[in-house]
């Protein structure tokens, strides 16, 4: 297999994971923002702030716009939920999906 069948093979795996667990709606923003909060929770339930989720490297490229616009729009979906004790600014991945 060559270098491109298996990126193809590897995308296409990828693809059908995401659907699996009812991620394939996303916008890729979207995506890489809830990939990249749910690596740096560290646990099922554990928060993350919104600071850390835009320095990680799937975000860090993102326009400043479109980061915050796939943030609240995973908020509003309920993907990320606010997290407790906190003012603003800490949100925690949906155990659900966190403990897959």
């Amino acid at each position: 297999m060559n270098k491109l069948s298996a990126l193809f093979e590897l995308r296409r795996m990828l693809r059908q994971m995401e659907r699996d667990v009812g991620l394939d709606a996303l916008s890729s923003s979207e995506l890489d923002v809830f990939l990249a909060a749910h690596a740096l929770t560290g646990m099922p339930g554990g928060s993350v702030t919104s600071d850390q989720i835009r320095r990680h490297e799937l975000v860090r490229h993102m326009a400043q716009a479109s980061y915050h616009r796939a943030l609240r729009s995973l908020v509003a979906l309920g993907l990320l939920e606010k997290a407790e004790g906190f003012k603003a600014r800490h949100y925690v991945v949906r155990s659900d999906l966190a403990a897959n």
